[in-house]
């Protein structure tokens, strides 16, 4: 049973200069996803803008939307194929287990200006 559905879209410009400020990107990524990103180069804001979508329509599809969540509390990952997927600590975890959810559906998708990504909560 779905039990939310989340969906947002950001601007690549406005992580970009999240990256330029000292200590900014650290309260809003989990330490390794900006390792992962920050390797990527050039392609660090496109890849840091689609995984802010995501933790947005993460707390979109929860229903609180980002109130009581630290963000570092959401990992997004790829796998061996690089399908995007979601690790949950502490607030998110949590949020998470009160609503009764098993499974978490991601899609991400990105090109030079924006990223979208949408997030489903299953039962």
């Amino acid at each position: 049973m779905i039990l939310g559905i989340g969906v947002d879209v950001v601007h690549v410009r406005r992580i970009a200069h999240w990256i330029s400020v000292p200590g900014l990107p650290e309260r809003f990524f989990h330490q390794d996803e900006l390792a992962a990103a920050m390797s990527r180069g050039e392609g660090a804001a496109l890849s840091l803008a689609a995984r802010f979508a995501a933790k947005e329509a993460f707390g979109k599809a929860i229903g609180t939307g980002l109130r009581g969540l630290r963000l570092s509390d959401i990992r997004v990952i790829n796998n061996h194929n690089g399908r995007p997927d979601m690790r949950l600590y502490g607030t998110a975890l949590d949020k998470f287990r009160l609503l009764g959810c098993s499974t978490i559906h991601l899609s991400l998708t990105h090109e030079r200006d924006n990223a979208i990504a949408m997030v489903v909560l299953e039962a």
